[in-house]
């Protein structure tokens, strides 16, 4: 039997050896180069260990130059702390994401509340760096540290029920002030087809540029999905759901003739008020050309073989 390589895959010759990667985490630890906070999280000491040249190397690539990481931190859309592109920055500061749970439900055997420490801790985070193309309202490229959600979400057993996924995030308009604002129906909900969602390029996140996720861009954990727009890449996530229907989601619910549930990146179809032909990369001055499936259509094209992608929007 033949297996042929996906393009975006990492060959096991690349991989950091256990032994070695464990030996540089307790080196850096004995040298205090981890602080203190970090030590109360094993994966989170393991992304802080995670040298520069070390994504480079070893990252998952679209054969582009990274986006600066000061402007991929500085300039977002999490609209629980504001709907200005530096309010997420300014207002999670002082965001605490310690013993954060998520909890399981609905088509699985293994629902239940789970701790995101304890749900991590069989997978090798060192190993999980991927450098992908996503798109919010602009397009960047970026080193995400994570692990593949199909390997978290068969942990839980879902049964041939479950055609969708959910996603949840966290509701508290003290620590996220801008809940306080009607400017969504909060919590905030993604969701996906049990197939996108069990897609190898569908990433659960901790971190990127080799260090734990900042509050802005999702902290503690977040979904990564890169041929579809940044809306549907849900953060802070508390609650996923197994589901029989599919799961009513955010932006749907607000403005249904804008954003559909599928949302992926498709410059044939325009957006109501826009045209989403051309797109800009954070950082630069001019536009480009946006790419069918954000660039991934060799890989996830066939997910919707069956689908009229202009009314499946």
């Amino acid at each position: 039997m033949i297996k042929i390589k996906k393009r975006w895959e990492i060959p096991e010759s690349e991989v950091t050896p256990e032994p070695l990667y464990r030996r540089r985490r307790e080196f850096m630890q004995a040298a205090g180069t981890i602080g203190g906070a970090l030590l109360l999280n094993p994966w989170a000491a393991a992304q802080a260990s995670l040298a520069i040249g070390d994504y480079q190397k070893k990252a998952i690539s679209v054969d582009e130059e990274i986006t600066d990481e000061a402007d991929v931190t500085s300039y977002n859309n999490f609209y629980e702390f504001g709907t200005d592109k530096e309010d997420p920055k300014r207002n999670s500061n002082r965001f605490k994401t310690d013993d954060w749970k998520i909890v399981v439900s609905g088509e699985c055997e293994k629902p239940g509340t789970y701790g995101l420490e304890d749900m991590m801790k069989p997978f090798s985070i060192e190993e999980r760096i991927y450098r992908l193309r996503c798109v919010e309202a602009w397009s960047m490229v970026v080193p995400w540290l994570g692990v593949p959600l199909a390997s978290v979400l068969k942990s839980f057993q879902p049964t041939s029920k479950a055609r969708y996924v959910g996603f949840k995030t966290l509701h508290d308009p003290v620590r996220m002030p801008g809940q306080q604002r009607s400017v969504l129906n909060w919590p905030y909900r993604e969701g996906l087809t049990i197939a996108e969602a069990m897609h190898p390029l569908t990433i659960l996140s901790v971190g990127m540029y080799g260090k734990t996720m900042p509050n802005q861009n999702g902290a503690p954990v977040r979904l990564v999905v890169p041929w579809k727009y940044g809306f549907k890449s849900i953060k802070s996530i508390v609650g996923i759901e197994f589901s029989e229907t599919q799961p009513r989601t955010s932006w749907n619910i607000a403005a249904p003739r804008e954003y559909g549930f599928y949302s992926n990146v498709n410059p044939e179809v325009d957006h109501p008020r826009w045209s989403q032909k051309r797109e800009r990369r954070i950082g630069e001055i001019f536009k480009r050309d946006t790419l069918m499936f954000n660039g991934y259509a060799e890989e996830v094209a066939e997910l919707y073989d069956d689908l009229d992608l202009a009314v499946n929007f």
